[in-house]
């Protein structure tokens, strides 16, 4: 395994900093929290800086709110000179971690995402199957409150294996223990004098704790490549899916599958989101569904699309998006649709975009 020394300097570096803020501000420079940072940008890069460099830098307060995406998800939402803070750690830790992931995870890599892992499940059941001559099944988990279930103890083990040196440890450990879902105050002093609690959670929002999923997850990954040797086997986040010509090896793989995730990484399956299904029954999986010989849009996935869409336009009639966003955000759904069989969908969207703009 190769070891990482002396990373600090190139994380905290103003160079870095700056770049991690070229790169944040990107999409959000419209946000008023975003524009009155850039006002006195100079001075917040060389404060964080200092902070950084002196070790007198501490992660500021979480707000919190909820989306609906398609369920109901409690966002934490950090400032934006620790968000600043977050890209710039994540532009040294990726590219260490990075090329320890296995090819067929797909969440938050380049050259990776959603589509990609949809057409590699289509292509896995399509060999699996012999194109659909041969029966084939599809294993698919889901793991029960993912995000508030990381424990911070073994997600700093883990990371710390490969990153020794201390100045990057003590930075990490900032972040990572800046949030802790469901710990009261009260629990937090008892910590403070006993160290009796387990920490957990990291906050669906920060870009570290997209990097955070996976170097935890990648533990899961090697265990199913290296010790189970499975096949056919894909992952985005917490959502996974086996392909197989037998069921039973799916069935009795699976409580080697929670053992595992249970004794080292203290996450639990969820009961209602298992499931061993035919693949000629269309697999769902990451907002499509492979059925045989084409992929099509999950018709929640198409209702909560043509939602937002309309909700983009009300906001643009009302001036509070510009054209540039709005069309930007048509581009996107666009090329949602374009990665599954959906001619006549993306029809009938251009033309219910264009119907609502012009009410």
């Amino acid at each position: 395994m190769k070891f990482y020394n002396k990373i600090y300097n190139s994380i905290i570096s103003p160079e870095n900093i700056l770049a991690a803020w070229n790169i944040f501000k990107s999409d959000k420079r419209n946000k008023p929290d975003v524009a009155g940072f850039e006002r006195e940008l100079e001075e917040h890069i060389f404060r964080l800086y200092r902070d950084l460099h002196n070790h007198t830098y501490r992660h500021g307060p979480y707000k919190a709110f909820w989306v609906r995406d398609p369920k109901l998800r409690h966002i934490y939402k950090a400032t934006v000179r620790d968000r600043v803070l977050h890209h710039a750690l994540f532009s040294v830790l990726n590219p260490i971690f990075e090329e320890t992931f296995i090819a067929s995870s797909f969440s938050c890599r380049i050259d990776k995402g959603t589509h990609k892992g949809v057409f590699y499940l289509r292509d896995a059941i399509r060999k699996v199957s012999a194109n659909y001559t041969r029966q084939c099944f599809v294993l698919k988990c889901d793991i029960r409150k993912f995000f508030d279930s990381v424990d911070h103890k073994i997600l700093i083990d883990i990371l710390e294996r490969r990153v020794k040196d201390t100045e990057s440890q003590w930075l990490v450990r900032e972040i990572i223990g800046s949030y802790s879902w469901g710990v009261t105050e009260r629990e937090r002093e008892r910590e403070s004098t006993s160290g009796t609690l387990r920490r957990k959670g990291i906050p669906i929002g920060n870009l570290t704790s997209q990097l955070f999923a996976n170097v935890y997850m990648n533990e899961f990954d090697q265990f199913m490549k290296h010790i189970l040797k499975v096949k056919n086997y894909a992952r985005y986040t917490d959502d996974f899916v086996i392909v197989s010509n037998d069921v039973d090896y799916l069935k009795n793989i699976l409580p080697m599958i929670g053992s595992f995730l249970r004794g080292k990484l203290l996450l639990e399956l969820h009961p209602k989101k298992v499931e061993i299904r035919r693949c000629t029954r269309g697999i769902d999986f990451l907002g499509y569904v492979a059925l045989p010989y084409h992929i099509v849009l999950r018709m929640k996935t198409r209702r909560r699309m043509m939602r937002r869409l309309r909700e983009q336009i009300e906001r643009y009639k009302r001036g509070i998006i510009s054209e540039v966003t709005l069309f930007g955000s048509l581009r996107s759904y666009m090329g949602v649709l374009s990665h599954a069989d959906a001619y006549e969908l993306r029809r009938e969207v251009e033309n219910q975009f264009w119907y609502w703009l012009k009410e």
